[in-house]
């Protein structure tokens, strides 16, 4: 094998390499390219889940100033509890000192 024939030979080879890489790359990128469907479908996702987010974010708070309104009236009704409690103690036990007073007298 001569030079020239050595020359045209590796030429081919890297001809037919460069060729075979070009066409890879194209297969790849005709493979993995986003469709335009796809990016619109991700865009309608990513609004629903941003809403959806909001929609969580004020049950939360909705469901705080109830919390907080349930245990304002849990308080208010365990106070007005122990008053009747203390209440209903003073009138059973000045009910047992008028029958006393009576029994005795």
């Amino acid at each position: 094998m001569n030079r020239t024939e050595f020359i045209i030979t590796t030429a081919i080879i890297l001809f037919v390499a460069f060729a075979m890489g070009w066409f890879a790359n194209w297969l790849v990128h005709r493979f993995t390219r986003v469709k335009q469907s796809d990016v619109a479908d991700l865009d309608r996702m990513s609004q629903e889940l941003h809403e959806a987010e909001e929609t969580r974010d004020q049950a939360i708070t909705y469901l705080q100033q109830r919390e907080a309104e349930l245990s304002n009236q849990l308080a208010q009704t365990e106070a007005e509890l122990g008053a009747a409690m203390d209440g209903l103690r003073d009138a059973r036990r000045e009910a047992e000192e008028l029958r006393s007073h009576l029994h005795q007298g």
